[in-house]
């Protein structure tokens, strides 16, 4: 009768790839230690070199620079504007393009969804949509004034025609590049239309959507300036038209720099949600290459 043998396996070494992971993980913090040292040397050399010909070559009253432009932005923020306070000016530009994007989004999801899954509704609505999206939005921002004044409604109107058309298109290439073999063992299972609609086209079409959103709110802040710019009582907008009409340079670079920076912020907070509802997505698609 032969002896139980018993063979215990040797433990996986597992040293050699802890060190791989971090030495690639090293690496990629050297690597956005020389980005963000490269991107703060870039914008020195910049504010500088302005600042320097601002001083010497050319004319700040066109030009300005950008000491006269940060004096400008604490002057706002520390003894408001000719509007009132800045942060006035502020909210209520965002509460314009907030609630232009979040119904420009709405809109243009379901619009996208439905006509990206029925062919027939695509065909026929092909050509007005074609022809709405091509009319420049400058015109409508002044008819949005004409039919719905100088309060908050024209500019809610024209930032949700920027931020529907952004969404509508991806939407709807989204819909349409669905798996058709997911769409068909669905229906083989019993799936009705509201089920694959729910379970399998919006999720597929989530990627596309969420990728739209980044220039979307981009869109309603602009949509938001230039109703602004056509007619209104406060915003923004306003305050750099009204830079522009007294000759204050920098008063209109300082609108640029905190437009700007709110967009940045919701960029930030985009992809914090884009994040967030693809975790189920591999790693390898969902890299993105940050500009």
């Amino acid at each position: 009768m032969l002896p139980d043998l018993t063979i215990d396996s040797a433990p996986e070494d597992t040293s050699g790839d802890d060190h791989a992971i971090a030495q690639a993980r090293g690496a990629q913090r050297r690597r956005l230690i020389v980005i963000n040292t490269v991107r703060i040397l870039l914008v020195v050399a910049v504010l500088g070199s302005w600042e320097l010909a601002a001083s010497h070559w050319i004319d700040p009253f066109y030009y300005s620079k950008p000491s006269a432009i940060w004096h400008r932005l604490v002057d706002w923020f520390t003894n408001g504007t000719s509007q009132g306070s800045i942060w006035q000016q502020i909210a209520y530009t965002l509460e314009e393009a907030l609630i232009g994007f979040a119904l420009g989004s709405v809109g243009g999801v379901v619009l996208g969804i439905v006509l990206g899954r029925s062919r027939f509704l695509s065909d026929v609505c092909a050509p007005f949509i074609k022809a709405a999206n091509a009319i420049p939005r400058i015109i409508l921002a002044s008819l949005f004034v004409i039919w719905f004044g100088l309060g908050m409604s024209s500019k809610v109107a024209t930032a949700f025609v920027l931020v529907f058309f952004a969404v509508f298109f991806n939407a709807f290439q989204g819909a349409r590049e669905v798996d058709r073999n997911l769409v068909n063992n669905a229906r083989i299972l019993g799936a009705g239309r509201f089920q694959v609609l729910s379970t399998i086209v919006v999720p597929s079409a989530t990627s596309w959507i969420l990728a739209s959103l980044h220039s979307a709110f981009g869109f309603a802040i602009i949509g938001a300036v230039v109703g602004e710019y056509s007619g209104a009582d406060k915003g923004l907008g306003l305050l750099i038209n009204h830079a522009q009409g007294t000759f204050d340079s920098a008063g209109i670079y300082a609108g640029m720099i905190i437009i700007t920076v709110i967009a940045l912020l919701a960029e930030w907070l985009l992809t914090l949600l884009e994040r967030r509802l693809l975790r189920w997505r591999p790693p390898s698609s969902s890299v993105e290459v940050q500009i």
